[in-house]
């Protein structure tokens, strides 16, 4: 984009008209203020004169009675009644190809003030997915570099996957070996509520260099306000569609839509709406499908596909609670970190018997099927028997069949752990692991 281009685009942007409010009301995380009844729109911003403490800028959550609920960006301290406050539409968002190598925040800005490319296109943050009846279908099986993903669980171009997982438990450590080896053109990197210094860790030891060369990173850290979370999720997903759009075959690393569903509910507690499922507003569930299925396969033609890995946080391993059971009716197979994997020291900690991938059986062929149908057969099976096994009751000649899965659990649990150049070279490895005698 020429200079040029990018000063047109900046005056475009200038309002010549300052539309004025007063500070009605301060209590909590919302500011009420009078003076916009049927102008300020939700998502609109409100930028608040402080007399101290210096200026203020809140987002337009809530309208009625005259009155805008603001949720502010930053600490309230110091906003008297009757302070002025001046209305301001939400900035635009315009994603750039110079954004590659970059981490951004909510607005597209980089992390250390440096000011990012602005790209000719606005996009929408809360932009609609591609009509169901005019996208693709999942394409062909992506290369992870990962043994267990390019067989047992198969991901392909255009699926949407859950990444189901506890703290401590290699979460990150996968994230950034999917980011470094998997198949794709542009990586796009969505860390939500992180902690601060997590986000330096992730960017320059787990990605590196070398995988940031392809990826962008679009953070909102855990200090930040609810608001500012919440748009950064919907950041992360404008950037992947812009590059989509652009034809590229993106992989999207979303972490996590837990924090994302939690900030979404600071926001809608904020502006009145009631909580109903464990402390959730009703529109979670609608929030979270509609950034969903902005995921996956691409329009008809000319256009790519984005793939998708979001993380979901299940403390205690528990599966059902409200967003974990969200996620699972939404997406196109979940995979699972157990923590007693990762506790024995197996990395990466994948419960392959709990796991899923709605890809299959299309994605692999009919030999490999029955590979995989054998693999996680004898998973189930040892897990039957390991109680018996612990406290010494399990006696060979018994069972065949339970023979056969003790002899080879420990090859295919190992197996696990491998690096894939290519998963019909891992699944000559799973051939072999199955072939033991018992």
């Amino acid at each position: 984009m020429s200079a040029l281009a990018r000063f047109s685009t900046a005056i475009g942007t200038l309002d010549p008209l300052v539309l004025k409010g007063t500070v009605r009301r301060v209590g909590g995380d919302v500011i009420e203020i009078g003076g916009f009844a049927g102008i300020a729109r939700i998502g609109d911003l409100v930028r608040i004169h402080r007399r101290t403490n210096g200026r203020l800028t809140g987002e337009v959550v809530a309208l009625g009675n005259g009155i805008a609920s603001a949720m502010p960006y930053g600490p309230v301290e110091g906003v008297r009644e009757g302070d002025e406050a001046i209305l301001e539409s939400a900035p635009e968002f315009r994603p750039d190809p110079s954004w590659l190598g970059e981490v951004v925040d909510a607005f597209g800005r980089r992390l250390d003030g440096v000011e990012t490319a602005r790209g000719e296109d606005e996009r929408s943050l809360r932009a609609l997915p591609p009509l169901a009846t005019r996208r693709r279908r999942m394409g062909a099986r992506l290369a992870t570099g990962l043994a267990v993903l390019d067989t047992m669980l198969p991901l392909v171009r255009g699926q949407r996957i859950g990444l189901f997982a506890g703290s401590g438990v290699g979460k990150s450590r996968l994230l950034a070996r999917l980011a470094s080896h998997m198949d794709a053109d542009v990586v796009v990197v969505g860390l939500i509520g992180e902690r601060g210094r997590e986000v330096r860790e992730f960017v320059e030891e787990t990605l590196g260099a070398e995988g940031m060369r392809r990826c962008v990173v679009v953070t909102a850290t855990s200090d930040q306000p609810a608001a500012i979370r919440r748009r950064a999720s919907w950041a992360a997903m404008a950037t992947a569609e812009y590059f989509r759009d652009r034809g590229a075959n993106v992989l999207l690393l979303f972490d996590s839509l837990t924090r994302y569903a939690e900030a979404h509910r600071e926001v809608a507690l904020t502006a009145g709406e009631a909580a109903s499922l464990r402390g959730f507003p009703p529109s979670t569930a609608p929030m979270i499908a509609s950034l969903v299925e902005r995921a996956g396969p691409g329009p008809l033609e000319g256009k790519g596909d984005i793939t998708a890995v979001f993380t979901v946080l299940v403390a205690g391993s528990d599966m059902d609670e409200p967003v974990a059971d969200i996620v699972r009716g939404v997406l196109d197979g979940h995979i699972v970190l157990a923590r007693e994997i990762a506790e024995r020291g197996r990395f990466p900690a994948i419960d392959v018997r709990r796991s899923v991938s709605r890809s299959l059986p299309e994605a692999a062929s009919p030999e490999e099927n029955t590979l995989i149908a054998r693999a996680r057969s004898i998973f189930g099976a040892y897990e039957k028997v390991l109680p018996m096994i612990q406290v010494g009751l399990y006696k060979k000649g018994n069972d065949p069949a339970t023979d056969r899965a003790v002899a080879t659990w420990p090859l295919l649990d190992d197996f696990c752990t491998h690096d894939s150049a290519a998963p019909d070279v891992a699944f000559t490895r799973l051939s072999e692991a199955l072939d033991v005698d018992a």
